[in-house]
């Protein structure tokens, strides 16, 4: 099964933070995963939202002065599948051989809030209308599945929460609106996510063959339409645009999927999502729940890392974290990974949404020339990064910086 454009893309290296950590380690960790140093970059797309204009530039100035292009972008809670996309597209058209998307953030405590309240905020229609919608709904009668989530992430070694809270728990918390209580909102987080990409020729050449993920076409669709207020016509356009460009009849696919991550900023969104990605009916979200078909032994496993609510959320780093927990499996991942990428035709997909105009779709698989048992990543760092959480020191990073390093940048990076 091939792409209808350009040519064929792989994810080859992956790092993260746990989510309270920073940029140079999840990009330090991506190289070590590879097996290249940053010299072999030849672009950079670098995510944040609450950081100063070059954020990018420095965090990535650590590992070498190399003159590559580096853009910063900023998408709200999209943003680091919005570079992950930008990424993806200069390997499959052509422009590069291997590039890399680095997505962080450092938030304030408490609910998000405009930097700029000197100007109209571009939110102001979703807020305005949100605040609509709000005071025609009932109280309680739109949960989504938080529990499952907060299970899910007490084995994720990444995670922001692991206290597995019960329903009970979840709905007993402080109410944030009429319908979502503490436990069903993401929090605020620090945190740090990488991927490089390559194409075809330079898995072969560096004989990154048994670690490389196929990544078919991240698609992003982008509205202005005050009405796609939480973005279920977006996703739903979006993932029928990627299914079809990864060689699937309109409106199928969907049953070839056999783990994702999706955007779960509120609980109710994750209920949304569902009939919005194709996974079920419209009217059929809470049957998914009452079956069971969004967790271990259904026929999905949704959001094994804990999801947005219980792994935590940094802006920046959200959407390129997504494309590590699929591709570089944990032990949350264990029996749905291993049972799904590892068999040809099965996939793994990210759904990443960014409130104001942009959702990333992304399709995971194993290519056709991965052989089980044969050296990845976890060779080269010495560990298994996707079952334990370790930070990097300078060793690590003397590794993979460039040949044209500097002293006086590198001598002040926080690690």
């Amino acid at each position: 099964m091939t792409s209808t454009k350009g040519r064929r893309t792989f994810i080859v290296g992956c790092g993260c933070t746990a989510f309270i950590k920073m940029g140079l380690e999840a990009a330090t960790k991506a190289l070590l995963d590879a097996g290249i140093t940053y010299d072999l970059i030849e672009t950079a797309f670098v995510g944040h939202c609450y950081g100063d204009s070059t954020s990018g530039q420095r965090s990535l100035y650590n590992l070498g002065m190399t003159g590559i292009p580096i853009t910063n972008v900023n998408n709200n809670c999209a943003t680091g599948g919005t570079a992950l996309y930008q990424v993806n597209n200069c390997v499959k058209s052509g422009l590069v051989e291997c590039a890399l998307a680095l997505g962080f953030e450092r938030m304030a405590p408490g609910s998000l809030g405009t930097h700029f309240p000197d100007r109209p905020s571009p939110l102001a229609p979703f807020h305005n209308k949100t605040q609509e919608l709000e005071q025609g709904m009932m109280a309680g009668t739109n949960f989504g599945p938080a529990s499952k989530n907060h299970a899910h992430s007490m084995n994720n070694p990444y995670s922001q929460f692991r206290n597995g809270w019960t329903v009970q728990q979840v709905l007993d918390s402080p109410k944030i609106t009429k319908q979502l209580t503490k436990f069903m909102c993401s929090p605020t987080s620090d945190g740090a996510a990488c991927c490089i990409v390559a194409s075809e020729a330079f898995v072969h050449a560096h004989k990154l063959e048994n670690q490389a993920i196929e990544d078919y076409d991240p698609t992003s669709f982008e509205s202005n339409s005050a009405m796609e207020v939480v973005g279920y016509s977006m996703t739903r356009r979006c993932a029928d645009k990627v299914f079809v460009q990864g060689g699937f009849a309109p409106g199928k696919g969907r049953d070839e999927i056999g783990v994702l991550e999706l955007h779960d900023c509120f609980a109710a969104n994750e209920l949304i999502m569902y009939p919005a990605l194709g996974l079920c009916a419209p009217d059929a979200a809470h049957k998914m729940v009452d079956n069971g078909d969004n967790t271990y032994g259904g026929k999905y496993v949704v959001n094994p890392s804990g999801g947005l609510e219980a792994k935590g959320h940094p802006l920046g780093a959200t959407g390129i974290g997504m494309n590590f927990y699929i591709t570089r499996a944990g032990p949350m991942q264990a029996k749905a990974l291993f049972n799904t990428l590892d068999k040809r035709g099965k996939y793994g997909l990210t759904h990443n949404i960014g409130i104001g105009g942009a959702v990333v779709v992304s399709l995971l698989r194993r290519p056709e020339f991965y052989t089980a048992g044969g050296i990845d990543g976890r060779s080269r760092l010495g560990y298994n990064h996707g079952h334990e959480c370790r930070s990097i020191i300078l060793a690590d990073v003397e590794k993979v910086k460039s040949t044209k390093w500097s002293p006086y940048v590198l001598g002040r990076a926080k690690l």
